[in-house]
């Protein structure tokens, strides 16, 4: 199923142009409050470095502990 997810034109070039408007787009991202409250910057380690990906496997469909 497909969604249609409305981006701003700084976001629509992070996907369309490339790496250059990605680095832009994640440079000022990383002042912008998360949920929980501090920026990207504020949660780093060491200042100017970058912030490590977590990435999650989707579940196991075999593994049902709900429903």
């Amino acid at each position: 199923m497909l969604v249609s997810i409305p981006l701003t034109e700084e976001e629509r070039a992070a996907v369309d142009d490339g790496q250059s408007a990605l680095d832009r787009l994640l440079e000022r991202l990383a002042e912008v409050a998360t949920p929980a409250g501090p920026t990207p910057n504020e949660l780093r380690v060491e200042p100017g470095r970058p912030l490590p990906l977590t990435v999650r496997s989707s579940p196991d469909p075999t593994d049902r502990k709900c429903c």
